[in-house]
């Protein structure tokens, strides 16, 4: 009945687990046990964190057959009927009493492979959550009907998946040789390639230079994952979201059999994804290519790891433990002994500290590669402009914004980024432009109705009028729009250029593509849709705004996302430009100079400075205040036995952004409260270790309100 590596240590409760586990008379004298291996280990499918642990179950000598490791089981429990994984068979168990056999074999077909058993442990371990969460993304649910043609001892032959293969066309052969890739350009490109090709695990962060064409980053990424499957491993890619999924998906199919990729996204439905799912299982598929859950994919012989933009909060799941995508593939490189490649425009602060960490190796352009390859960037707030356009700072659309948009227009289509979408969603103070927020909640005031056409502005959260209202900070009463959106710049970039068309990608209506015509498009950040020929231009628009977010990683979100965008842009030698309207002297610099390595670098060194994520780790405990209270205590008190303190900041009262109604709203009677722990890296493994026990702990006694555990979350500073 003990946990398996990694898990919570035993616990006082334990034995009143056992006592309630069910054990009839029936069991000890029932049915007629497997000859071999008659004990099986069960992981029950539970968010209970008092269960997160392996049950000894009997193995009836009718199921010794289908009862294999990584089957799908149902149990008894307490009376009930519960799901679970079959992880392992023993000879004995240490229960103590007769154990209950095995109620169904669900399905014979090993859908949780040791490898992804072993993963999903280390990432519960890694952020003090449940194995059974994790394991609820890396294996989609089952298709029974995708099932019906295996062998009936669940076998997977790959020859199954042959007409799935046949049905997607014909592929290019694997390619023998990559002298022509786009790695060339790159310092350490073609080293890391032939390490992967000669069967080596490098692992190395790209600083890609271009997004769109032959030369952008799904080509790179693909070739990459070609030459590893030259070493005969496989290799799993993934991306933030379904238009990059698209893009990478294509890139592959032009290098490998199209048999050999299978893509994983639950937004294709769940029947495709474990169609998908089980091909990869077979093996009849070398490549898994998808978003977060791509990560666990059961890919033989694993040789390459892939993350694309890491720095998109995509990449983290919304559901607990809440891990990121760029964690669990490291996890799983370490684990496999597999290559490593976390790609992207820009560098995470993470990223940067596994480059100075030594752990991966820096592959970017020399100076005469990024000159050739990158538009020019011109920022309208620098004392050159201002002193042509002493306006500029203050407006909407500077003059040489327009002008850039006006010459853009005569060669091709100009990419229009701008902050949010809708119509005007925000409000702000005309005299100190601080953001207008509700008496009532503290949320944000915006005028209402689709086009911003009610006069009575009102609180996004709770929808209360502000028909009279004052600045808390400069006692002003007179309102600005804090932004305009994706639609009204749309309209107000229609009237300055007539008879020019103007797309709009934002909120539910995102392109993918755009046509290489003479058209403005209108983007939110991250919404920005793809040139095949690349933009003439780029306006950069409400940076500023992108700046001003309470969050302690804006400024490396901002550039992050005008990299992205620029990115999309001709090089400077085809007339491609960059107009960027933000005052920020170092984010604006590093564009510019187009140096996303040395912002990386400045922004990780003043987080060192201040022992701030991700110099360290933090975790953030979030709940009622007594409940948060009693959590934190009982955490310092085991560690303070181990000779562990830790910096702490709270108990503080909490102000959900866009979440009305929660804990701490006035007339509520509830105060919901954090408390962030930051973790020096050297006694991180103890210290979650001891945050998962008085999780579990709490959670069986139950004398409190449930608070939530979330380690690195990069939106809680």
């Amino acid at each position: 009945m003990s946990p398996i590596h990694g898990g919570a240590p035993e616990e006082p409760f334990q034995l009143s687990l056992l006592q309630g586990f069910p054990a009839s008379a029936a069991a000890a004298s029932g049915p007629v046990l497997a000859a071999r291996l008659p004990v099986a280990r069960v992981r029950l499918e539970s968010s209970l964190p008092h269960l997160d642990r392996p049950f000894d179950y009997s193995v009836p000598a009718g199921l010794d057959a289908a009862a294999q490791p990584g089957v799908r089981v149902k149990v008894k429990f307490n009376g009930q009927e519960l799901a679970g994984y079959l992880i392992d068979r023993a000879a004995e168990s240490d229960a103590g009493h007769p154990l209950v056999p095995l109620h169904k074999v669900v399905s014979p077909v090993p859908v949780l492979t040791s490898p992804v058993a072993e993963l999903a442990a280390r990432v519960a371990a890694r952020y003090a959550g449940s194995v059974s969460d994790v394991l609820r993304v890396a294996v989609p649910p089952r298709m029974a009907k995708l099932e019906k043609d295996l062998a009936p001892d669940g076998t997977l032959d790959p020859s199954l998946f042959a007409d799935e293969a046949a049905g997607n066309g014909a592929g290019a052969a694997i390619p023998a040789g990559l002298e022509a890739s786009s790695w060339m350009s790159y310092r350490n490109g073609p080293a890391f390639l032939q390490h992967l090709s000669a069967g080596e695990s490098p692992r190395a962060v790209l600083s890609a230079l271009q997004g769109y064409g032959p030369g952008g980053w799904p080509r790179m990424i693909a070739e990459a994952v070609a030459a590893v499957r030259l070493s005969g491993r496989g290799a799993i890619v993934v991306v933030p979201d379904y238009r990059d999924l698209d893009r990478a998906e294509a890139a592959l199919l032009q290098l490998l059999p199209a048999g050999d990729v299978a893509r994983l996204t639950a937004d294709d439905g769940q029947t495709p994804r474990y169609r998908s799912f089980l091909r990869i299982l077979s093996g009849a598929a070398g490549v898994a290519v998808g978003t977060r859950s791509a990560a666990y994919a059961p890919v033989s012989n694993l040789g390459l790891v892939v993350s694309w933009d890491d720095g998109d909060d995509l990449h983290i799941e919304q559901r607990s433990p809440y891990a990121h995508t760029r964690e669990v593939l490291l996890l799983r490189a370490g684990q496999e002994s597999a290559a490593c490649l976390l790609a992207a425009h820009t560098r995470s602060t993470e990223t940067q500290r596994l480059v100075e960490s030594g752990w991966a190796w820096p592959v970017e352009a020399d100076r005469a590669a990024v000159r050739r390859s990158v538009p020019r960037v011109l920022n309208t707030a620098d004392s050159y402009e201002l002193e042509h356009d002493p306006l500029a700072r203050i407006a909407r659309l500077p003059g040489a914004a327009w002008r850039a948009a006006k010459d853009g227009l005569e060669r091709g289509p100009v990419l229009v980024q701008v902050a949010r979408s809708g119509y005007a969603p925000s409000l702000a103070c005309e005299s100190c432009r601080e953001p207008a927020r509700c008496t009532a909640c503290s949320g944000p005031l915006a005028i209402a109705g689709a086009s911003g056409s009610s006069a009575v502005p009102q609180c996004r959260w709770c929808s209360t009028p502000a028909p009279v209202w004052r600045c808390g900070t400069c006692n002003g009463v007179r309102l600005r729009r804090g932004a305009t959106g994706a639609l009204r710049t749309a309209e107000e970039l229609g009237r300055a250029f007539p008879g020019k068309p103007v797309l709009t990608s934002s909120g539910d209506r995102v392109l993918a593509t755009v046509p290489d015509s003479k058209a403005l498009v209108v983007a939110t950040v991250g919404a920005e849709p793809v040139a095949a020929g690349g933009y003439a231009a780029a306006l950069l628009l409400d940076g500023d705004s992108l700046l001003r977010r309470e969050n302690l990683r804006a400024g490396e979100d901002a550039v992050r996302r005008w990299f992205n965008a620029a990115a999309l842009v001709r090089p400077a030698g085809d007339g491609g430009l960059v107009v960027i309207t933000a005052d920020d002297a170092a984010g604006v610099g590093a564009l510019l100079r187009w140096d996303p390595a040395g912002y990386a670098q400045r922004e990780l060194s003043l987080r060192q400075e201040l022992q701030l994520p991700p110099a360290v780790r933090v975790a953030s405990i979030t709940g009622g205040r007594t409940a948060v209270g009693h959590f934190g205590a009982a955490v310092e008190q085991q560690l303070g036995q181990q000779g562990i303190v830790l910096r702490t900041a709270g108990p503080a009262p909490l102000v959900l952004a866009g979440a009305p109604g929660q804990g701490g709203a006035p007339g509520s009677g509830v105060e919901d409260v954090r408390t962030l722990l930051f973790i020096p890296y050297g006694q991180a493994t103890q210290v979650t270790r001891v945050l998962r026990a008085v999780k579990v702990a709490a959670a069986a006694k139950r004398t409190d309100e449930p608070v939530q555990l979330r380690l690195d979350g990069v939106d809680v500073l």
